[in-house]
């Protein structure tokens, strides 16, 4: 399906932490707007700084998929340690944003082992001024995360986004 949402875990059966489910609503993903999302995770192995994570973003160009540069920390990117982007987005010691605090779902590192669950939950999509290569069209993402050069996790993902 051609712009559908989907998703992959494509850890091999190996890696230590697995995504077991997620769905997002709208498709196509509109911003602004708001976002519905829920996920299962589980990990086998507690997540500590440093978490790296390399991204690869590619757009569809009619029949061709373009992998988009690294542009302000959107795009195809490394994040050398995923730990140090949550706390300065959300300062240690200060409590989790809903609905993460109300599902126990931790936004800090280090993150333990174990299984953890989103049921279906909005967020607003605030609407952000996005480049005009990352706006309207079809999206596929591969996300590895690491841990001193060992693989944690990988999930692929398929989306539209559609801005006003």
């Amino acid at each position: 399906q051609v712009g559908g949402f989907a998703w992959e875990d494509c850890g091999s059966g190996k890696d230590p932490v697995v995504l077991k489910s997620l769905s997002v609503a709208p498709d196509p993903i509109s911003i602004p707007g708001s976002l519905r999302v829920s996920a299962a995770v589980s990990s086998s192995k507690a997540m500590a700084s440093p978490l790296k994570a390399v991204l690869v973003v590619e757009k569809a160009l009619g029949d061709l998929w373009i992998q988009l540069p690294c542009i302000d920390q959107l795009g195809s990117c490394t994040y050398n340690d995923v730990c140090t982007i949550l706390d300065d987005l959300i300062p240690p010691g200060t409590t989790c944003p809903e609905p993460l605090l109300t599902y126990g779902i931790p936004c800090h590192c280090p993150f333990k082992a174990g299984s953890y669950s989103l049921p279906a939950s909005d967020f607003d999509l605030p609407d952000v001024e996005l480049p005009a290569w990352m706006t309207n069209g079809n999206y596929r993402v591969r996300a590895v995360v690491s841990n001193g050069g060992q693989e944690l996790g990988c999930v692929k993902l398929a989306f539209s986004l559609q801005s006003q």
